[in-house]
């Protein structure tokens, strides 16, 4: 039996991965340091991360996939419940990750990016993760590097944009595009990504890169009236400057208590990186996954704060 360590196994796209490595007959090791924190309904065995122990963690590991990142870097105000985390941070956590798995003869690596990385972007998350897509390829080791956008989950909670937006939609008088909001996006559903993740796994390709995007593609105008028609509902869409976008989506995000977009993503957005050409790996169309769950969209905010706390 050939044993896969997966760091993220009791978050998000780290669970469906590791279900699908155990659907295959894998041995699943999580790597994590919210043991004791979060359920663990797979019975995994769970280990530190390789920063935060003197251990050799990924002792008789065949396979590393690699979901560890942070979406935005954060900087707690005094008092606050949540640790700082940053981009930079992330990226010397992983670059130990992967030190770990040379020193422990890891024979392969998966190792989730983004779609566009870019080692000149102005955007830290873009450029961070060219960094490790740099790193990972010096070390020599097999691997496969997949460059999702977005992903939409089985249910709406774990949908974090998808679901907001529809949040917004209950909520709101009326929403907004930054600019005029032709930008591209391409989620695909968790399931398929990890699935894809699995595939790669047992690949036996030295090196490879695969945009991990799914089979439909938006603008995010698009998906705002996608989003709307599933919901039966009618609002009017607004483009507005990216910078006033942002401020009226910091407040939502104080009076949430939480941070709904970031200038970094907006600024993500706006330059179309969540989209690429060529070939499509998701099957699962979001059209029908909102049209399915339209009742439950954007019933609940999904807080990304109150998951790290």
């Amino acid at each position: 039996m050939k044993t896969v360590a997966i760091t993220g196994v009791l978050g998000y796209s780290g669970r469906y991965i590791a279900a699908a490595a155990a659907r295959r007959g894998w041995r699943v090791i999580g790597l994590t340091n919210s043991g004791g924190r979060l359920p663990n309904p797979g019975g995994y065995e769970l280990r530190p991360l390789p920063w935060s122990t003197g251990q050799d963690v990924l002792a008789g590991v065949d396979v590393l996939v690699n979901t560890y990142w942070v979406r935005f870097s954060y900087t707690p105000g005094k008092g606050a419940a949540h640790e700082p985390f940053s981009h930079a941070q992330a990226v010397q956590n992983t670059l130990r990750l992967f030190a770990a798995a040379q020193r422990s003869g890891v024979g392969r690596v998966v190792h989730i990016s983004i779609t566009q990385p870019d080692a000149a972007s102005e955007l830290s998350y873009f450029r961070g993760k060219s960094e490790l897509e740099a790193a990972l390829q010096s070390t020599g080791l097999p691997h496969s590097i997949l460059r999702p956008a977005i992903l939409f989950g089985d249910t709406p909670d774990e949908s974090i944009l998808i679901n907001n937006m529809a949040w917004s939609l209950r909520h709101l008088p009326a929403v907004a595009t930054f600019g005029r909001g032709n930008y591209g996006l391409q989620p695909i559903h968790v399931q398929d990504f990890a699935e894809l993740a699995m595939d790669e796994a047992e690949s036996q390709s030295a090196h490879r890169i695969i945009n991990a995007v799914g089979a439909e593609t938006y603008t995010f105008r698009e998906l705002w009236q996608q989003l709307a028609r599933s919901m039966r509902l009618w609002r009017p869409i607004v483009p507005v400057p990216a910078e006033l976008g942002y401020q009226a989506t910091r407040v939502l995000g104080a009076l949430m208590g939480d941070i709904m977009l970031t200038r970094q993503e907006i600024a993500g957005l706006s330059q179309s990186r969540l989209a690429v050409a060529g070939t499509t790996v998701g099957t699962r169309r979001l059209s029908q996954w909102m049209q399915q769950h339209a009742e439950a969209l954007g019933r609940r905010y999904a807080n990304e704060l109150s998951r790290r706390a």
